[in-house]
């Protein structure tokens, strides 16, 4: 049973009351205690309330849903080649993406309820630190966090790896009801994000999903930014399928330059992604044996119709029957916003969650 009004709070924020009469059927507190701790909740502008278009006996019931205006979240997503900053609703909706965000909406600090950052990187989830990441050298227990408060003083700052942000930015979108979802991002690197009944797996260090260093080719001379050489990154990322293409005499240094080239039609752009999809797909079969999700979305610059394609040839032949005749397997619905929302639901369920908003209601 609830023990407070940030329980309530969270029927309301994950859908499963929408009126007081659910709040009474999901809690089954009394009227009392539920009007007081609504009330709690209004005072606060955590929630709102409104009309519905039903009625019973001649009044219309009274709506209820979670205030996505009451305060903004800022959100950092760093990738190798680019960053997108923003400023979002406490829904995911982007306010406004553009440099100094926070003095082109007249926002001060206290406007925010938190930051959110994701990094190219394992992120530890104790610490919030980098844990040994590969691709940003120097940045090992680096407390980006303690950096940035004194910018933003009094925000609480979140940090996250990207493809962990992403995953949950595409189950926040259209996937609650899916018990576990994995998104593969394939861009300059490859990682996997996982949620398994609406929260981030990270694994005891941050390293869960980390897919792009197996090594997959143990004779290949190509080289891993982690120093080794053969795996699945360095045979199968955007770099390396850009630096086939250089080799071809084609202008690509990255994921997003091999994108562009996929959007003009270049078939050897195809062919090359295909074939990377499907080293990915080899790889990918061990993770859907293991977790057997539900969901297996594909994101990242070199997200497209090839790579799918190429990762369907080999998922579906490796891999049981049995771990995929449920499993859906498609490109993932953001894009590049992806991470910015999962930013956003990660700070928002820190931020919101039932023993931290009674804690504020206590203060």
């Amino acid at each position: 049973m609830p023990s407070g009004p940030g329980d309530v709070l969270d029927l309301i924020r994950h859908g499963r009351a929408t009126t007081r009469g659910d709040v009474l059927q999901a809690t089954g507190l009394s009227r009392v205690t539920i009007s007081q701790r609504l009330d709690a909740l209004l005072a606060a502008g955590m929630i709102v309330e409104g009309e519905t278009n039903e009625s019973t006996g001649g009044r219309r019931r009274r709506s209820l849903a979670f205030n996505t205006s009451q305060s903004y979240v800022l959100v950092v997503a760093i990738d190798t080649t680019h960053t997108r900053i923003a400023v979002t609703d406490l829904g995911g909706t982007v306010v406004v993406a553009m440099g100094a965000v926070l003095g082109k909406r007249d926002l001060e600090p206290d406007d925010l309820c938190g930051l959110g950052l994701s990094l190219p990187a394992p992120v530890d989830p104790v610490s919030g630190r980098p844990s040994q990441p590969p691709m940003l050298p120097g940045w090992d227990a680096y407390p980006v966090a303690e950096h940035l408060q004194p910018a933003l003083p009094g925000v609480p700052v979140l940090t996250a790896n990207d493809a962990d942000a992403a995953a949950m930015g595409e189950y926040a979108a259209g996937n609650t009801q899916v018990a576990s979802l994995c998104l593969v991002k394939v861009s300059t690197g490859i990682g996997t994000g996982i949620v398994v009944g609406g929260r981030s797996y990270t694994g005891v260090d941050g390293g869960a999903g980390d897919i792009g260093h197996v090594r997959v080719s143990p004779r290949s001379e190509a080289r891993c930014e982690c120093g080794m050489q053969g795996c699945l990154a360095a045979v199968a990322s955007g770099r390396a399928v850009a630096a086939e293409l250089r080799s071809l005499g084609f202008e690509a240094a990255s994921g997003r330059d091999v994108r562009a080239l996929l959007q003009a039609g270049e078939p050897d752009a195809a062919r090359l992604t295909r074939a990377a999809g499907k080293r990915i797909g080899e790889v990918l079969a061990t993770v859907v044996c293991l977790l057997n999700p539900e969901v297996v979305l594909v994101g990242g610059a070199l997200a497209s119709a090839p790579l799918l394609a190429g990762m369907r040839e080999t998922l579906y032949r490796i891999a049981l029957p049995r771990a995929t005749r449920h499993m859906a397997l498609h490109l993932g619905s953001l894009g590049e916003d992806a991470a910015v929302a999962g930013l956003t639901r990660l700070v928002v369920d820190r931020e919101f969650s039932p023993d931290t908003v009674n804690a504020r209601l206590r203060a």
